[in-house]
């Protein structure tokens, strides 16, 4: 009896620390293919996280997944890598640069050049929606405050994702209004990367601190348990990534809810309408 107690004690633990926010739950990414890093593509020239890519996302019609971290002076800049090194052939971090330092470094040797979140909200212009991921590294939160100063008079439809508990804590804390999600994986099939940190996040269990309102989780394991618990018991919704072709989005369909795409096209621009189509990428 004393076994069964502590095994009912520990299952219950753990339901509470995975659950999603239950209460005005913000459900507005549902349903929908996003760009990753908007809809770039190296064949014609047009860099991941550039104005172009994000141009032509919005031609096209589809959400936009994008990544803002800080510059040496705090200003929101959209890149995904911590370091410059692969995308602009420039040693050190972004956050080692200035934002005017930054604009000379050219993105995959184009004519593109790193830009600000307020640039890249001035050209949606609330036409499509936004998913926007933020580099958060360590519990200050510190991006969320600058992003969340551009974000602030935003009138288009966005929500806000990150790897950090923490940094969705502060929109938690701040923010309840915007919709909130928590990024995940299995680091430790996929990177190799071990730890109790690790071992939490894989599992969801800083959910408590999040309280997510979607979970976004790779698609190399669709069948992580956390993850689908959350949707199948708490119905939180779950976006898949990164989805590169349509075989793929095919075999991930039943286990998520949005997509984050590239490499190809949907036809349709929602995932709850999309026929299985594929146009040019």
């Amino acid at each position: 009896m004393r076994e069964m107690g502590w095994l009912l004690g520990a299952a219950g633990a753990y339901i509470v620390a995975i659950m999603p926010r239950m209460r005005h739950r913000a459900e507005r990414m549902n349903g929908v293919f996003y760009a990753h890093r908007g809809l770039h593509s190296q064949e014609r020239g047009i860099p991941e996280n550039s104005m172009a890519a994000f141009r032509r996302a919005v031609e096209a019609g589809y959400g936009i997944e994008l990544d803002v971290q800080l510059s040496k002076d705090e200003r929101p800049v959209i890149f995904h890598d911590v370091t410059l090194k692969r995308v602009c052939s420039v040693d050190g971090r972004v956050s080692d640069y200035t934002y005017e330092e930054l604009r000379q470094f050219p993105l995959a040797g184009t004519g593109e050049r790193i830009p600000l979140l307020s640039e890249v909200l001035d050209l949606v212009d609330g036409r499509v929606p936004l998913l926007v991921e933020l580099k958060c590294p360590d519990f200050r939160a510190l991006v969320c405050r600058r992003a969340d100063e551009v974000l602030s008079d935003y009138r288009g439809e966005y929500t806000v994702e990150s790897f950090n508990p923490f940094a969705l804590y502060w929109y938690r804390r701040h923010r309840p209004d915007i919709c909130r999600g928590q990024l995940a994986m299995n680091f430790q099939r996929q990177e190799g990367h071990y730890g109790l940190d690790r071992f939490a996040a894989r599992h969801l269990l800083t959910n408590f601190i999040a309280r997510p309102d979607f979970i976004a989780y790779d698609i190399r394991d669709k069948e992580a348990v956390s993850k689908n618990l959350c949707r199948r018991l708490f119905h939180c919704p779950s976006a898949a990534w990164t989805v590169r072709s349509p075989e793929q989005l095919k075999r991930v369909r039943p286990y998520y809810d949005s997509f984050i795409f590239e490499g190809f096209r949907p036809a349709a621009v929602r995932a709850d309408r999309d026929r299985g189509d594929v146009l040019n990428a």
